[in-house]
């Protein structure tokens, strides 16, 4: 900073030409596409899409739109933006609205070149602080966004009303010379939306009949949600007109692709790394859900399953397996098929039921999208009962199944020790057989956690009652099951769910 001219005359002496913030980010942009740079860094599944057709926007010089579900990076990907502005820009030091030196818009800005010439101090603008987000409220008003008379700043002043400098002005005048984003744009009340016509389409403002005209250098962003166009408002279509590009956004396209987005946005806390460990199966049953809520007909699909659901899934599974640790006194643990259940709250908290939906309640459907998504990853690792008997096949199961018809059930605690863990599965005869059969693993404790996931598997299947009580899962044979159904113990088991084994 200290090489930077500090003058107007030191700063015109430097050879500096002013640029518009659209040209700064063409520039800069033009620039990392020819050394293979990326500007948008950690933004996974948009590489073909979305990532191409922003560019194209900003080579375009165009304010754009991006209309997406949520969860679907909008925000991030407008904040990223800010990275192909120029590093610093200079302004004349103590203005409002960081006038440009060399092309002053403000009164304030032209007066202190006017009295201070080539000596008008210089301060520089990092490009983090050229950047500012509202977020579009239904109590948004046109001050808020534009300005205003200040009757306060006039009397200290002793201004007139009809002096320039009486007017505070609102956030995007002060967001001269840098990128402002409005989120949720269809909450912005019609008449509000009325007001950035002028600044969308001549770069001016207006402010209470005064006859001022204000050049703003912004470039806008805006985003919004399909759903908000039915259910809070609408983008006023002259509005609409004037924003040059609009880029759809989109969920992950596979289970693979979700679950390194994931991986990239899941926060460890403190210890738990080193206490924790996660195999992929159980990362592919987290995505899973998403997936099969996505497509569910209990969901609201216009409404979305936002990628923050397996983001906080995943953390909440982290946390109940290190709390299993602690509670049990072992230094480390491994996340179990059970411990899917754990995630129960962060998917209630994050999906919108359809009416089908609200009959059977967030939480069985909650239930119900866990066994789909056991059922799904199951049927590629292991053979499908039905399959089998509709090909006429032995059951490879046979050997677990008659175990369980035999009289005999199994617990699986929810603070479970490892060891307790071990000694309950490999109780039932068959079960490390089949995994060292068709899943190949490489450790004791894969093999367990794929020995627990066929029993999951089976009762997906309608092979095995699963009852989910309050601190334990119970495996036992499904004829038996039936006879106890509606006592008083099983009010609050898994089988009083209408989606069971669907």
């Amino acid at each position: 900073m200290k090489s930077l001219p500090k003058t107007l005359g030191a700063l015109r002496a430097s050879g500096y030409t002013s640029k518009t913030v659209k040209e700064e980010m063409r520039s800069n942009l033009i620039q990392a596409l020819q050394k293979g740079m990326n500007p948008f860094p950690g933004i996974q599944g948009y590489e073909d899409t979305v990532i191409p057709q922003l560019q194209t926007a900003i080579l375009a010089q165009h304010n754009l739109l991006f209309l997406g579900l949520r969860g679907q990076a909008k925000t991030r990907m407008a904040r990223l933006m800010v990275n192909l502005l120029d590093e610093h820009i200079p302004y004349i030091a103590g203005t409002e609205l960081n006038d440009d030196p060399l092309q002053p818009i403000s009164k304030q800005g032209r007066d202190l070149i006017d009295e201070y010439g080539d000596k008008t101090p210089i301060a520089w603008l990092h490009r983090q602080e050229r950047y500012t987000e509202k977020l579009a409220t239904p109590d948004v008003s046109v001050s808020d966004l534009i300005g205003d008379i200040d009757p306060i700043k006039a009397a200290t002043l002793k201004l007139s009303y009809a002096d320039e400098r009486v007017i505070h002005y609102g956030l995007i005048p002060r967001a001269h010379r840098g990128i402002f984003v409005i989120n949720e744009l269809p909450d912005l009340q019609a008449r509000i939306q009325v007001s950035l016509f002028n600044m969308l389409q001549e770069g001016d403002i207006q402010i209470r009949g005064f006859k001022v005209r204000l050049p703003l250098d912004v470039a806008f962003v805006f985003t919004a949600n399909p759903e908000d166009y039915t259910n809070r408002g609408s983008i006023i279509t002259p509005l609409k007109d004037r924003i040059e590009s609009q880029i759809l956004t989109h969920y992950p396209k596979n289970v693979q692709l979700s679950k390194a987005i994931t991986e990239q946005e899941t926060r460890w806390a403190k210890g738990q790394a080193e206490k924790v460990q996660v195999d992929e199966l159980i990362k592919l049953l987290i995505e899973e859900i998403a997936f099969q809520a996505r497509k569910s007909e209990y969901i609201d699909q216009k409404s979305g399953v936002s990628a923050r659901m397996t983001i906080s899934a995943m953390e909440s599974l982290i946390s109940h397996c290190e709390r299993r640790a602690l509670l049990s006194g072992e230094t480390t643990t491994q996340a179990r098929i059970s411990d899917v259940y754990a995630v129960l709250p962060a998917i209630t908290g994050k999906v919108e039921l359809v009416y089908e939906g609200e009959v059977e309640g967030i939480a069985n459907v909650a239930y119900y999208l866990v066994g789909k998504a056991i059922r799904s990853e199951f049927d590629q690792l292991f053979p499908s009962p039905e399959k089998l008997k509709k090909e006429k096949k032995k059951n490879v199961y046979d050997a677990i199944i008659q175990w369980f018809n035999a009289g005999n059930s199994i617990d699986l605690l929810q603070d479970m020790s490892q060891s307790t863990y071990q000694q309950t599965l490999l109780q039932v005869p068959g079960l490390k057989t089949l995994v060292e059969q068709h899943v190949p693993t490489h450790s004791d404790a894969q093999q367990l956690l794929m020995m627990e996931f066929i029993l999951f598997g089976l009762s997906e299947h309608s092979q095995l009652s699963k009852q989910t009580l309050d601190r334990q899962i119970q495996f036992k044979d499904l004829l038996g099951s039936m006879f106890t159904m509606g006592g008083e113990e099983d009010d609050d088991t898994e089988e009083g769910y209408g989606f069971h084994n669907n």
